[in-house]
């Protein structure tokens, strides 16, 4: 792009495939944007696609985009504002083309390009024989190894196919796999005429497009401090980047919407779904260790100091397959014995299915929830959980519900079923792997029908993150402080989620001195205290100084991921709520002010303080 333009106001409308359909209107209606982008695309996503795909070959991509195109795409060509979005999925050209014809039938004419090359699945033999492992990133296990079939193989692509779409005069670009920073770095290095080794500006935009990508999780949603924020509005709005030519930003959302922009809930968001702070993208790694948050204003969040290291020379590659068939079956126990009443139940069905050890995976859990001598019958309940996994879909179908049933009627005393299904479903397991950068072949595809080959970035080999660039600011926990027994979240956020059969469990702490404490106390072999179930696992623990956050990721504690683990969480989304809940002794110091008190501030005096 060649016109000067100070800022890049680049707002998000989806968060995932299935997201609030209004989000897209009221981006659109509520203030001045430049582009629109939308992120619609996990790991489990692109299973539910391919599963689409099985009944009909032409979808495979996120229909509700359309819904929402529909709703604004005449608006956004009056307005000159770009759409870009990953809604393609699995058939990034089936959707374009049903885009045409829903213009068509608005009476507009709009330039719609999309992105192609991240589908390797039939290049998987060709990969194989070229030498390449296509080897799991948890176990090392090669493809071969574990016999197999993928039924999607998708690379995560960058951001410079849709940079060149747009430099050819795209209105809206489809966009299947990419990263889902991508679908800002793309536009700002558009907008700015930015070059591929252009890292701390990639960088950036890189952080920028991770805060919005999960819409208004950045905005108050989802937040550990939720009820600092009040009633402002409803539900939390949608966030917004703006976006400046040295690759700093500011995250901002409409006004009169809901939630709050601060540096907290930002922090939460950028910790969000994260490992080490070395942030791998295709087009750069942005160093999450050297970003600094500021409050410029009441809802607006500069980001800024990001630095940005050449891209690695592998992308990643999300793989799935058939996995096989799941059912599972939730026993209500009520009052007294639950855990007698839980071995009778396992027993039982143990017996009637000829051993519970025979089907491919059996996943038992009592879930106590109940209370002694509880004043409501609802407090005293437990629950029997029973997951059963299995190749032969009849043996965790049918005849698994039959089992239930025949001892309907001769099981534990108060016995009641919360959940049983007469059929089981397919599941598929993720298999992330790598490949060479240099494989991966991107096109953009225009609406005459050209195809513009997209140019690899520079790369060099990731080595592995080697520490922080500059010696991080130091904090001395206090010492020697009386100390109370007290929620660790009384004095630290948290968010967490999954990165495929691992979870992410990201704490910052609230001041310069509670992140001291938290960095001297808060140690691997005390995660595993505070997180039982973890005590076996291999656990990784970065710190970054600048958000004054502490991430760890547990590794296979969701098993193969999604779609396949049988935790009553599967993506980790109550994890970091979790360890907050857990008591540990605390400096009464670091604490807060109990409810009621005059000291401390609300968000909202921070934003105000910050305005003057």
């Amino acid at each position: 792009m060649t016109d000067a333009r100070e800022v890049l106001r680049i707002g998000n409308c989806s968060g995932f495939y299935g997201d609030r359909l209004a989000a897209a209107r009221e981006m659109v209606e509520g203030g001045p944007i430049d582009v629109l982008t939308g992120d619609y695309l996990a790991e489990l996503t692109m299973l539910i696609l391919w599963k689409s795909r099985q009944r009909d070959p032409a979808a495979g991509y996120a229909t509700t985009f359309l819904t929402q195109m529909e709703q604004v795409l005449g608006t956004c060509l009056d307005r000159g504002i770009k759409v870009v979005s990953n809604a393609g999925g699995l058939n990034p050209s089936g959707l374009a083309a049903e885009l045409g014809r829903l213009a068509e039938r608005l009476g507009l004419h709009p330039s719609i390009a999309y992105v192609d090359g991240d589908d390797l699945l039939g290049r998987i033999p060709a990969l194989q024989r070229d030498g390449e492992s296509l080897a799991h990133l948890g176990t090392g296990q090669s493809l071969a190894e574990a016999g197999v079939e993928p039924v999607t193989a998708n690379a995560y692509l960058g951001g410079w196919g849709i940079a060149a779409a747009l430099d050819a005069g795209a209105d809206v670009v489809v966009c299947p796999r990419v990263t889902d920073a991508s679908l800002v770095v793309g536009p700002a290095a558009w907008a700015f005429g930015w070059k591929p080794d252009d890292w701390d500006r990639l960088a950036g935009a890189v952080v920028a497009g991770h805060v919005i990508e999960c819409g208004p999780q950045a905005t108050g949603g989802n937040y550990s401090f939720f009820t600092e924020l009040g009633d402002s509005g409803g539900l939390p709005g949608y966030p917004i980047a703006e976006v400046f030519d040295d690759g700093s930003s500011v995250i901002t959302k409409h006004p009169g919407t809901g939630g709050a922009v601060t540096v907290e809930t930002v922090t939460a968001q950028v910790l969000y779904e994260t490992a080490s702070p070395d942030y791998l993208n295709p087009d750069v790694i942005a160093r999450f260790d050297t970003i600094e948050l500021s409050q410029e204003a009441p809802d607006r969040v500069r980001i800024g100091g990001v630095r940005g290291l050449p891209a690695p020379e592998t992308t990643k590659v999300c793989l799935n397959y058939h996995g096989g068939f799941r059912n599972s079956a939730t026993f209500i126990l009520t009052g007294l014995d639950i855990e007698a009443k839980a071995e009778h139940t396992v027993r039982a069905l143990d017996e009637a299915l000829g051993g519970l050890d025979t089907f491919a995976e059996a996943d038992v859990r009592l879930l106590r929830t109940d209370t002694p001598d509880a004043p409501a019958s609802t407090e005293a309940e437990a629950r029997l959980r029973i997951t059963l996994k299995d190749a032969d879909e009849t043996r965790v179908g049918r005849r698994f519900f039959n089992a239930i049933g025949d001892f309907g009627m001769s099981g534990y005393p108060g016995m009641w079923i919360e959940r049983a299904e007469r059929s089981a479903s397919a599941y598929g397991v993720y298999w992330p792997t790598l490949v060479p950068a240099e494989v991966l072949r991107p096109e953009v595809v225009l609406a005459d029908g050209r195809r513009l080959p997209v140019p690899a970035p520079p790369t060099t080999p990731y080595r592995g993150y080697q520490g922080p660039l500059e010696e991080p600011r130091t904090s001395v926990a206090a010492e020697d402080e009386e100390t109370v027994l007290a929620p660790l979240g009384r004095l630290a956020g948290a968010r967490s989620g999954d990165k495929g059969g691992n979870a992410n469990i990201g704490l910052w702490a609230r001041t310069d001195a509670g992140y001291a404490w938290l960095r001297e106390h808060l140690d691997v072999p005390m995660l595993r205290l505070l997180l039982t179930e973890a005590a076996d696992l291999e656990i990784d623990r970065f710190e970054l100084p600048n958000l004054r956050a502490i991430n760890f990721v547990v590794h296979g504690l969701l098993g193969d991921g999604v779609a396949a683990t049988t935790r009553p969480d599967p993506q980790a989304k109550g994890l970091g709520e979790y360890v907050r809940s857990r008591y540990l002794e605390i400096p009464q110091a670091l604490l807060p002010a109990p409810a009621g008190a005059t000291t401390g501030a609300t968000i909202g005096d921070r934003q105000e303080v910050a305005a003057r």
